[in-house]
């Protein structure tokens, strides 16, 4: 059984309360269709269980199959750096099927940002750095595809279809003190 190697920290994209009994780690590939399948999963989940479950979001392209993988994450990181990176990341995946330039365009006409400020961002590498260290954090945990759920640190065997019942499982052990 794989464990998270890097834990969380203030640096990661998160959703929900920092004291949260769950803590579920998702390294994820915006062109995966897996990912987009695993998509509404979660966020039902994390409506399920709203205020029980701390959300993380890392990014893991494997650009070898999903060449638009990369700058998609950098889109997303893009919208981070401005306060808006859940609505960029639920864009993409709503609109997975349609990565590319174009969508990237409207994504930032619908969040207010610059697509010439995210051209220069791109230009400079701006958001290299932390993607590959996602990505290489994500290799240590022992990640080899997409999507990958860590759940209090430890990865979740069975994918998007064991996650609901790990969450069950992992909640009432918690409350039960096991």
């Amino acid at each position: 059984m794989s464990h998270l190697r890097i834990p969380v920290s203030e640096q990661d994209h998160a959703l929900g309360p920092v004291d949260a009994p769950l803590t579920l780690v998702e390294y994820g590939d915006y062109q995966c269709p897996y990912c987009g399948e695993a998509f509404p999963v979660v966020k039902r989940l994390l409506q399920q269980y709203d205020g029980k479950i701390r959300f993380i979001f890392r990014n893991f392209p494997i650009e070898e199959i999903h060449p638009e993988a990369v700058d998609a994450a950098f889109v997303a990181e893009f919208a981070g750096e401005h306060g808006e990176f859940w609505q960029a990341h639920d864009l993409l995946y709503e609109n997975q099927k349609d990565l590319g330039p174009q969508l990237y365009q409207r994504l930032c006409e619908a969040l207010g940002l610059n697509a010439t400020d995210l051209a220069a961002a791109a230009h400079e590498n701006r958001y290299t750095a932390r993607i590959q260290a996602d990505e290489d954090g994500g290799i240590r945990s022992g990640v080899n595809g997409t999507p990958t759920f860590f759940l209090n640190g430890t990865m979740v065997e069975g994918g998007t279809a064991a996650l609901a019942d790990a969450i069950r499982t992992t909640l009432t052990n918690a409350r039960s003190g096991a």
